[in-house]
């Protein structure tokens, strides 16, 4: 894998910043971080992001900060080509789509990879089914059952565990709005890794929920199947949500560029050396 840098382009769909990065610049920028030791956050945007963003002000925040900014939505992405934005279908990146090109580069690399997130026993679950591909994966779990209330004993502890750890990367899956919420409220306190929300990624993993099909993400019906799957929970999310962001959508119709950032310093990633 190509590891230089880079600075993908960004622009502004229904009103908020994306990165045009595919799921190779995903995995090159979070290898960059973690070999530099720096600190990171990592989001991505679909229509549900979009929705939430407006109503939660800590949410927002973590985006206004956020260092990359994945599309994860083939919707916005038609959406942005309709309004002749530079976008494509290879621009889609979400956790399933990039799993494995980071799993295998995490055991190679020796990097410590901290879950936060689930019911109580399924992140287990999951990191066990992936050290079943990826044998030297180093992880650590916890579930996301826990009081996340600022300078509630839990969250401290929870905060102390994963500094302990000192993860390269730190995975919470709490669902959208919770686990933006709670990264942006513990960033200054969490001292080590890429901070990326996932979602239920390791409900995937576990087999708690069943993936759609990766065909359905690249004809843009992923959310049909979801929705079949657990229409009860979905039905608002898909068939609801989507109408207010109207106004944005007409808004965006007017929308541009951001100018471009300077470019990255050249950076030098050992092949197959653990990070120290």
């Amino acid at each position: 894998m190509d590891l230089t840098p880079f600075r993908p382009q960004r622009i502004r769909v229904m009103g908020q910043p994306v990165d045009l990065v595919t799921c190779e610049d995903v995995i090159r920028f979070v290898a960059r971080k973690v070999q530099a030791r720096q600190k990171a956050v990592v989001v991505n945007h679909n229509s549900h992001s979009l929705a939430l963003i407006a109503k939660h002000p800590e949410m927002r925040a973590l985006y206004d900060r956020a260092d990359l900014i994945e599309v994860d939505s083939t919707p916005l992405i038609l959406w942005g080509k309709l309004t002749g934005k530079p976008i494509n279908r290879g621009h889609r990146c979400t956790y399933l789509c990039w799993r494995d090109m980071f799993w295998v580069l995490a055991g190679e690399l020796g990097w410590r990879v901290f879950y936060l997130g689930g019911a109580p026993g399924v992140a287990e679950r999951g990191a066990a089914a992936i050290r079943r591909f990826a044998p030297k994966a180093i992880i650590e779990t916890r579930h996301g059952y826990f009081d996340m209330t600022p300078g509630s004993a839990e969250n401290a502890e929870i905060v102390e565990a994963i500094n302990a750890f000192r993860p390269d990367v730190l995975f919470v899956g709490m669902g959208m709005p919770r686990q933006e919420i709670w990264l942006e409220q513990n960033h200054d306190a969490l001292e080590t890794g890429v901070l990326i929300p996932v979602g239920a990624a390791f409900d995937y993993e576990a087999g708690v929920q069943k993936a759609a099909p990766r065909w359905s993400g690249r004809m843009g019906v992923e959310w049909a199947f979801r929705l079949a799957s657990d229409p009860r929970r979905l039905f608002h999310r898909y068939l609801i949500e989507p109408w207010s962001l109207l106004p944005v959508a007409v808004r965006d119709l007017t929308g541009g560029f951001e100018p471009p950032r300077p470019k990255a310093q050249p950076l030098t990633l050992p092949r197959g050396e653990p990070t120290p």
